[in-house]
């Protein structure tokens, strides 16, 4: 299959979603899979994989009900209370959902040191009981607290989004791939190509902006252990699909079909177990 291993899905409401600022009103209305749709159909993309972009459960049950009724989500990727003192009782009843495959928080608008909390580390390595994933999403400022996070936990399954949000825009490079040199050498921890469009210069980005920290994480991580994903509708503030998919398509070119295949696809069904 080919898989797209980051989407996001909302009724647009402007209190909860206030991190939808002035200057991205190209997604200040619903995104729904029935828009989804053909626009994956259009590229050849089997399915995709639905993040949490709220903290509630209700968001994480709404996202379910969209993979039960729409054949395109493949996986649900929710949000649960890690530091709850009854995070148990929820993974139970969690579980019930085989559309849920792993779980995420929205850690880069936490402290520093967030993910190296010992509260935290004890709620993610919970899931490792229910085979459930943790995507990390930070910036590179968090990125310290990520490699405690990954070394303390061996026994889940990590994957960090949008390769930790390297200062693109900047053309940054030394300190974030230093600690993602780190954090690379854990087995259990893969990285999503997506929300890179984002980071650079939203009205003026070439591709070749992107590219040194492509070879970067092809380097650091190999291609057994990078997922696609577009980040859609998120994207559509710097980028539309084609664009965005284009970025990864044209940088893999010189890695033949097999690479392709695996960072297209089968690396996101390996990761979420998706059948």
């Amino acid at each position: 299959m080919t898989i797209d291993a980051h989407q996001h899905f909302w009724h647009y409401d402007p209190v909860r979603d206030s991190w939808i600022t002035d200057d991205m009103t190209a997604i200040r209305r619903d995104f729904l899979p029935a828009d989804l749709e053909p626009v994956l159909t259009e590229h050849g993309i089997d399915g995709c994989v639905a993040v949490q972009a709220s903290q509630s459960e209700e968001e994480t049950l709404f996202l379910v009900n969209m993979a039960q009724n729409y054949d395109i989500v493949k996986a649900v990727v929710g949000w649960v209370d890690l530091q709850s003192p009854t995070l148990n009782d929820r993974l139970e009843a969690f579980a019930t959902y085989e559309e849920i495959k792993g779980f995420r928080h929205v850690a880069q608008a936490e402290p520093d040191d967030f993910l190296a909390t010992p509260a935290v580390i004890q709620g993610i390595r919970q899931l490792a009981a229910f085979d459930l994933t943790y995507d990390i999403l930070i910036y590179p400022t968090q990125l310290k607290a990520a490699l405690q996070l990954v070394r303390a936990v061996p026994e889940v399954n990590f994957v960090i989004d949008h390769l930790a949000k390297p200062y693109v825009k900047k053309q940054e490079i030394t300190r974030w791939s230093n600690f993602m040199t780190e954090i690379a050498k854990n087995p259990n921890v893969s990285c999503k190509l997506s929300g890179l469009v984002t980071e650079g210069d939203w009205q003026n980005w070439s591709k070749k902006d992107f590219f040194p920290y492509l070879d970067f994480a092809f380097e650091a991580f190999g291609p057994d252990r990078l997922l696609f994903g577009s980040d859609w509708p998120v994207c559509l503030v710097a980028a539309n699909y084609t664009q965005v998919k284009n970025v990864i398509e044209d940088y893999l070119l010189p890695w033949g079909t097999e690479v392709r295949a695996k960072v297209m696809g089968e690396n996101a069904v390996k990761f979420y177990g998706l059948s």
